[in-house]
């Protein structure tokens, strides 16, 4: 009963939460949100929800694990007892036979008797004995006969009486049984299916948690700004607003520099520029960024190329129409780096199967031929393609990384990571081989998107006030005591409802910055990033100021990279 109780007490309660949850959780339905103000208070909302619904699963699955157990025992029990009835059951028809079997022979027996009452003479037997010894016997006979019968009388009452009685219990223990096997598959059976639907609402819960999470992420990288790019036909426009020795008219000054953009993986176009500028011949810049495992094979010139929207050319004749770094390359230097440029593009197009998009989402290619220093590139490397474990390899490349390549995966083959320098991390800045070409990528504070976009900034530039706020919004982000989805730019270009910069001083506690430093990690990211403020020295990671900057710096101001410097000035 005690038992019972408990079982009741949980599913009442289980059932009260999860009204609650249901009644919630249609106040929550995911929607198409143009902005972060409500995201994250619809994460935590739902989190909330989540974590009521598995805090009233918990005990209930604890009573059901219990219940199982006494079930499995008690159904132990009712098997062993179903065999007791069922043997008893057997005991008892034999037992019926054997009592209709004797109950004939006393009937026969009392018939017997009977006739011996109503013929016996006591003075004839005591006529027809021989002797006063065999009247005696003859006596005791006729006793013991009667004893017998008296007996056997009560032994067949007493064995019907017995038989009526066990078939009695027979029948109540096999109802209590059934009924007793019913009850208890029927309670494993609700709270199985209890908990099965709390397991269900709480998957569909955090579902709705991940869908509101990638979109806010995606919203995050919008102002990260991350995308696909290489150089182009011509060098990448340089920004003098988003160059260190820009002067924005006030002191103290911060600004945030990326390393690199937009990505981070394979050749660097502009280091193999600076490689060609050093020397390297075009199969050692290649073996540099894919990896000394990869071979340089010659593959059928003539194979077929099919280009969206341009219908199918030969290798060589589509590698002449890629138009991905600029021909002047070629009389600065740069022959060797156009020239693994143009493996790049084969293997790069045949490791997509031959069939592959005329934009920069692939490779940028136009109808006519590019001609110059490029084509000569093509014809001089003329079926040449990049190969690892048997197979064309695609061969990323973008503009610039910022001095670092991460390793990338593909055939199975890995290529390296490593400092892109003449002397590996201690080489770095200073001899990076993107540096030496001169790349307005290598080092760029960002404060417009690439349309030109600005947002009404006219530079990357903070002033003390709009540091120490990235500071306050990093303690709503990472430590509490905020609404983490205000988080975003104080600009009409996000919209939303953003803290005010007061709001987060009342917060945070931050009000002024006065220095700063940063640390690099050898696996190419910023490692943390240390203020001097008005709260004295605090110590950020490098990835969560990389994400609390690109959710709070005003306007367009961002940071590409997760290899970054803070300038002052």
């Amino acid at each position: 009963m005690l038992f019972s109780r408990r079982l009741i007490y949980f599913a009442s309660g289980f059932i009260f939460v999860m009204m609650g949850l249901i009644f919630l959780k249609s106040s929550f339905e995911v929607e198409a949100i143009s902005d972060i103000e409500n995201l994250q208070a619809q994460i935590d909302e739902l989190a909330k929800l989540k974590t009521l619904s598995e805090n009233a699963t918990t005990p209930l699955e604890k009573e059901v694990a219990d219940l199982e157990a006494r079930i499995n025992s008690a159904q132990t029990g009712i098997t062993k007892a179903k065999q007791q009835a069922a043997e008893l059951a057997v005991s008892i028809e034999k037992r019926e036979k054997d009592l209709i079997y004797h109950y004939q022979i006393f009937s026969n027996r009392v018939a017997e008797s009977y006739k011996r009452t109503r013929v016996f003479n006591p003075l004839s037997l005591f006529l027809a004995s021989q002797s006063a010894s065999q009247l005696t016997k003859d006596l005791a006979y006729q006793e013991s006969a009667r004893a017998q019968d008296d007996r056997l009388i009560r032994s067949l009452s007493e064995e019907i009486s017995s038989l009526n009685a066990d078939k009695k219990q027979l029948e109540s223990d096999q109802v209590r049984l059934a009924a007793l096997s019913k009850q208890l598959d029927a309670q494993a059976e609700f709270f199985k299916g209890e908990i099965a639907k709390a397991k269900s609402y709480q998957s569909e819960l955090s579902g709705q948690i991940a869908a509101l999470s990638a979109r806010q992420q995606a919203i995050l990288s919008e102002k990260s700004g991350t995308f696909q790019t290489t150089v182009g036909d011509v060098p990448l426009a340089d920004d003098p607003a988003s160059r260190p020795d820009y002067n924005p008219g006030f002191s103290p000054a911060f600004a945030a520099f990326s390393f690199g953009a937009p990505h981070f993986k394979g050749m660097s176009q502009y280091g193999a520029l600076g490689r060609a500028k050093s020397g390297q011949s075009y199969e050692t810049i290649l073996k540099a960024y894919y990896g000394d495992g990869i071979e340089i094979k010659d593959h059928n010139p003539d194979q077929q190329i099919s280009v969206d929207g341009y219908g199918s050319y030969s290798l060589e004749e589509y590698t002449k129409r890629i138009y991905e770094v600029p021909n002047s390359w070629g009389d600065d230097g740069g022959m060797e780096a156009l020239k693994a440029q143009a493996v790049a593009a084969r293997s790069y197009a045949l490791a997509r199967g031959g069939t592959i998009c005329a934009t920069e989402t692939c490779q940028v290619f136009k109808p006519e031929a590019k001609g110059g220093n490029w084509e000569k590139a093509v014809n001089e490397t003329r079926g040449k393609v990049v190969y690892a474990n048997g197979q064309p390899f695609s061969t990323w490349y973008a503009s610039t990384s910022g001095g670092y390549q991460e390793s990338y995966s593909a055939n199975g083959y890995s290529t390296p990571g490593f400092w892109d320098t003449a002397n590996g991390r201690s080489g770095w800045t200073g001899q990076a081989y993107e540096k030496i070409a001169g790349s307005p990528w290598f080092y760029k504070a960002w404060y417009k998107t690439r349309s030109g976009d600005n947002c009404g900034r006219s530079n990357p530039w903070l002033s003390s006030e709009e540091m120490a706020d990235i500071l306050n919004a990093w303690v709503v982000m990472y430590k509490g005591g905020g609404d983490s989805s205000r988080v975003t730019p104080e600009s009409s270009c996000w919209g939303g409802n953003p803290y005010s910069k007061s709001d987060l001083r009342n917060i945070g506690g931050y009000s002024s910055v006065s220095e700063v430093s940063v640390n690099y990690s050898d696996n190419g990211t910023t490692a943390n990033v240390t203020f001097q403020t008005n709260k004295g020295s605090v110590t950020i990671n490098g990835n969560e100021f990389y994400k609390t900057f690109n959710l709070r710096a005003p306007a367009r101001i961002s940071l590409k990279s997760g290899l970054f410097n803070i300038e002052k000035k």
